[in-house]
């Protein structure tokens, strides 16, 4: 075995997203108002720092503020479209009813609020971060944790480069090399595989509620000008998810004749048949969707988890050797579809406690100042009046739950704070047997308005070495066929909005289950989903995954 080379760092970021950057700004920022150094290093897995950043996004941009208040004057890409209206539809199959703004807190109605490519925001906070002496490492996959003799974090090791399939080294093998680091901030996103880990080792989530998620399934339009109005932005409710599934939409105008639209399906649906994907894609023939597309062109597709469990599900945020930033934690608001604002400020708060940390000549212990610092930040309190809005939904329906969770936020916002906090239940616990329940029925890909999963896999530009071990794991490869299929029709089938996996041979009476890990583009719905969580999503080797240029 070759040995690995290692590298010592102050601090190591593994995830270059909005929170992961944020962080390391905020160091460098700290070191140079103290005249201080501080080496800061950040890994992204993907190609370049954006290509596997998707989000609507409709931006809040109070964390930038206070990260970089000129921001506005920095040819910030996110400054190009103020949103200028704001509009909620309720939708049947053929109408929709509009609620009214007055009805929902001031909180909801995205004043002073931007819309853009979440991508594009990171690239151009990775330049600020370099002029800062941010060392960024893209194609860079954090595949193992390291710890010390007493079990503290110490850094992470890169994958191996140039292992095949079968796990034999390649003529172009090159060993990973491991970072160390006196304080490991994890910024993976949703459900990132060495988050996990963590937060198993240190048991982190016991005093917290379960995670819940939703799959965002998103396009890039280019549409009609005529029809183009930059800065409007629509989310919808209702139509096509029936009574058994909870979820919304998207719909923003955002900059270039483009607009952004998605449609999240809640994953503790219940009806194994259902297909977020060809949800998204019914959506999109709702009369009043259709007539904002039409003669219109897709010009880009992806998909990502979300957080869904709010505030009750925010594990321990710290542990000894490093901290939980972002989707890997958390701080989401679900009603207001935002969780840049809050991903960022996490970060900032970490590096605070980081930076205090590594000046006093501590490292590898416990970051206390970053969850009180939490506790006490207006990101808290944000969250804390949101708390009980998923589960109301989840447990009353789409109708009644949602304007109990009304009723809740209007309290909420004039200080009368709920005496209870709901809890939640994993999705993967969810599905009812196949026999209990009936197909949905889906329209035919027409090229045109709705599309089939493969051309959609393309337009994302996802790429993996196909010579690699298969980054989607099963705990027991006899799961799928043996339980999952004659119980609930094999649901990864459905739920995967990529293809990746798929039954074949029913037809022959000797089914077989498939992995198409090429056609990944790294959501990790199957790591949540798989009702008996058989499937564990690892990195691939780095720079693999999608390629999205403006999501």
């Amino acid at each position: 075995m070759s040995e690995r080379e290692s590298m010592p760092y102050d601090v190591v970021i593994v995830g270059a997203g909005p929170a992961g950057l944020s962080a390391a700004i905020r160091l460098k920022q700290r070191a140079a108002e103290t005249g201080g150094e501080l080496s800061v290093c950040v890994l992204e897995k993907g190609s370049e720092v954006g290509a596997h950043i998707l989000s609507g996004a409709v931006i809040d941009p109070r964390s930038l503020d206070e990260l970089i208040p000129d921001w506005r004057e920095r040819d910030c890409p996110m400054a190009a479209v103020p949103v200028t209206e704001n509009h909620h539809w309720v939708l049947s199959a053929t109408k929709k009813r509009v609620l009214p703004e007055f009805l929902t807190p001031p909180f909801m109605h995205n004043k002073g609020t931007y819309t853009g490519s979440l991508g594009n925001l990171c690239r151009w906070l990775a330049g600020q971060a370099e002029e800062l002496g941010v060392e960024i490492f893209p194609g860079f996959a954090a595949a193992e944790i390291l710890f010390d003799e007493q079990g503290r974090v110490k850094g992470v090791a890169t994958g191996d480069m140039g292992v095949a399939r079968d796990g034999t080294h390649k003529g172009d093998y090159t060993p990973g090399l491991e970072l160390h680091a006196k304080y490991t901030f994890f910024a993976e996103g949703v459900r990132g595989h060495l988050s996990k880990e963590v937060i198993r080792t240190f048991d982190l989530a016991k005093d917290a509620q379960p995670q819940v998620y939703g799959l965002g399934i998103k396009e890039l339009w280019d549409i009609d000008p005529a029809l183009h109005s930059p800065g409007r932005v629509i989310h919808t409710q209702g139509w096509p998810l029936g009574d058994d599934a909870n979820g919304g939409s998207w719909l923003y105008h955002q900059a270039n004749g483009q607009v952004s639209l998605g449609f999240v399906t809640w994953l503790n649906y219940t009806n194994p048949y259902l297909s977020p994907f060809h949800e998204m894609q019914k959506w999109k023939t709702h009369p009043e969707i259709a007539a904002i597309l039409k003669g219109g062109k897709r010009v880009s597709y992806g998909a990502r988890a979300i957080n869904d469990g709010g505030l009750q599900s925010i594990p321990k945020l710290v542990f000894p050797g490093g901290a939980l930033i972002g989707c890997s934690a958390g701080f989401l608001n679900v009603p207001r579809l935002k969780g840049t604002h809050g991903a960022m400020k996490s970060g900032m708060m970490a590096a605070e406690a980081a930076f205090d940390a590594v000046q006093a000549g501590r490292e590898h212990d416990e970051l206390t100042a970053y969850p009180q610092a939490f506790e006490a930040s207006w990101l808290h309190k944000e969250l804390s009046v949101v708390r009980n809005v998923v589960p109301l939904v989840k447990k009353f329906g789409d109708l009644i739950g949602s304007g109990l969770s009304g009723i809740t936020m209007w309290a909420e916002h004039f200080g009368l704070k709920m005496p209870f906090t709901m809890k939640h239940h994993p999705d993967h616990e969810s599905l009812w047997r196949k026999d209990l329940v009936k197909p949905p029925v889906y329209p035919k890909a027409d090229g045109v308005l709705t599309f089939d999963r493969l051309s959609s896999v393309f337009l994302s530009n996802t790429n993996h070495e196909e010579d690699q071990p298969v980054h989607l794991t099963l705990r027991d490869p006899d799961v799928p066929i043996d339980y999952d299929l004659p119980m609930y029709d094999e649901p990864a089938q459905r739920y995967c909005p990529a293809g990746v996996y798929e039954v074949v041979g029913q037809d022959t009476g000797d089914p077989k289950f498939v992995i198409n890990a090429q056609n990944c583009v790294h959501c990790k719905t199957c790591d949540i989903k798989d009702p008996t969580q058989n499937i564990n999503w690892v990195v691939p080797e780095g720079g693999g995954g999608p390629n999205y240029p403006n999501m």
